[in-house]
């Protein structure tokens, strides 16, 4: 099962599509689109931080955990200041979040201003629905493995190590070019 299979079945996207005022037809394409660029953040966190993926479990839970899911699916408006607080932890500039939503757009044809204001509600079920599986995770795959599986890749998730090189697919340090690509895949 993917992440878009995840998000779609919990109802998180229908919901962001009701408070967005838009279709939800838009609101798949572009949590699609912004997805890779997402997952490619928490794996810079992850690299970036003490502990690896143990330090970004940590992480999940000072962000709110998977308090953050229920947040987005709860009938009360998001609260999308804490989806900006994950956007600063895993992008680190609002730059990022911009050029994100710029190619999302090049790849959707959806609108940058729309694609910025998913951006940190699709930020808040990511970390949501992987603090969630983290907690809940009984058969020893790891937090590396989870995301693995939900970006539909092919790894066993056998360790946590396995999310290093599962973004950056030219191993050039740069996963911003490959995520981008990514987008355009899973749209299509």
């Amino acid at each position: 099962m993917t992440i878009m299979d995840v998000l779609q079945q919990s109802g998180s996207v229908g919901t962001m599509a009701k408070e967005l005022g838009i279709g939800e037809n838009v609101a798949e394409a572009g949590t699609a689109a912004l997805l890779p660029a997402v997952l490619g953040g928490f794996k810079k966190a992850a690299q970036s931080r003490p502990g690896g993926l143990d330090g970004l479990v940590g992480l999940l839970g000072q962000l709110g955990g998977a308090a953050l899911f229920d947040s987005v699916v709860d009938p009360q408006p998001t609260p999308v200041e804490k989806g900006n607080g994950v956007l600063d932890q895993i992008f680190g500039s609002k730059i990022v979040s911009r050029t994100v939503a710029a190619g999302a757009e090049q790849q959707t044809g959806i609108n940058s201003e729309l694609l910025k204001k998913m951006l940190p509600v699709v930020a808040m079920m990511v970390a949501g629905y992987l603090a969630k599986q983290d907690e809940e995770n009984d058969n020893g795959r790891g937090l590396g493995g989870l995301i693995g599986g939900l970006l539909g890749g092919g790894n066993n998730g056998s360790s946590r190590d396995d999310l290093g090189s599962l973004l950056d697919l030219h191993s050039d340090g740069n996963p911003l070019d490959d995520i981008i690509g990514m987008a355009g895949k899973l749209i299509r």
